[in-house]
């Protein structure tokens, strides 16, 4: 079975000398030399956008999945000193790559593995850039849900990942006189389930209980203190950071707070200050998750 074959997909544009525009969401490729996606190299100027938008820094580490003649790989530890690491199924465009880093002064300083995507470890990714059909994108899409760190940032040359939209999107004009699409996305944590936590109201104690369900980085939320209920608004998750705001009643008053913290494992650890005063002093927060409780988002 040949699904795996398609990383030859690269992150360029023009194939054989050919220079498409945009290419569409559904094209249908018929497969080329037994592999799922064309060669197709990536103009300099989305290569480029590609790396801004992922805002690539010192200390990252890039994957290229799907990475032809090595250009992101070459470009980002030419540029920012990253580890760039590229993964493509076929042979060819892996000594392609290696030739053109020798060409560049990287010899040993990049590496290009011929691999099958779906079997491939890029776990350690801090950035992950390609350029797949919209359709291996959404067969791909669960291992990058569920095996990249919360905070990866995710870039993709014209195809998206289905109902997982971009969280931004920039359009990038060539030199052969057309515009690509560039996509974002920070691969999100796992939000999910129900979380407990004591805050203090005055002279006594409150114990809230928050649900949370999620799609992809949307978490909508619905939340308790006892048998009262928590109006909960303002959630934004942002990799492994969230927010939100309670509004709740207390001795006939309404009262609203802002949470903020990490999500590491089944913990949230952050502040929560007063809503109506942001120089209010915050103070410490710490929720637990019932793990029995968790729904995968790794769709």
């Amino acid at each position: 079975m040949k699904k795996a074959l398609f990383p030859t997909v690269i992150i360029l544009a023009g194939w054989l000398g050919a220079v498409p525009s945009a290419l569409p969401q559904d094209v249908s490729w018929q497969p080329y030399r037994g592999y799922d996606v064309p060669f197709v190299p990536t103009p300099t100027e989305v290569v480029d956008e590609m790396l801004r938008l992922a805002g690539v820094k010192a200390g990252d580490v890039l994957y290229d999945l799907g990475c032809g003649d090595g250009r992101i790989v070459i470009a980002a530890a030419k540029r920012y000193g990253v580890r760039a690491i590229g993964i493509d199924i076929d042979p060819v465009r892996i000594r392609e790559s290696n030739d053109n880093a020798a060409k560049a002064g990287l010899s040993g300083k990049v590496r290009f593995l011929q691999e099958d995507l779906f079997k491939a470890d890029f776990k350690e990714a801090t950035v992950v850039t390609m350029y797949l059909l919209t359709s291996v994108n959404l067969r791909l899409r669960p291992k990058i849900l569920a095996e990249l760190k919360p905070g990866t940032r995710l870039v993709s040359h014209s195809f998206e990942m289905g109902d997982w939209k971009p969280d931004k999107t920039s359009a990038v004009s060539t030199s052969f006189g057309d515009e690509r699409d560039v996509h974002f996305w920070i691969v999100p944590a796992n939000a999910t389930g129900r979380w407990e936590w004591d805050v203090a109201d005055g002279s006594r104690s409150k114990h809230c209980v928050l649900e949370a369900s999620q799609q992809f980085q949307v978490v909508t939320a619905s939340g308790r203190d006892g048998d009262w209920p928590l109006a909960v608004a303002d959630i934004r998750l942002t990799g492994d950071a969230i927010s939100f705001r309670v509004d709740t009643e207390t001795d006939g008053k309404m009262s609203s707070h802002i949470y903020e913290g990490k999500i590491k494992g089944d913990q949230i650890a952050g502040t929560v200050r007063p809503a109506a005063d942001p120089k209010a002093v915050a103070v410490a927060w710490k929720a637990t998750r019932d793990p029995k409780t968790v729904v995968s988002i790794a769709q």
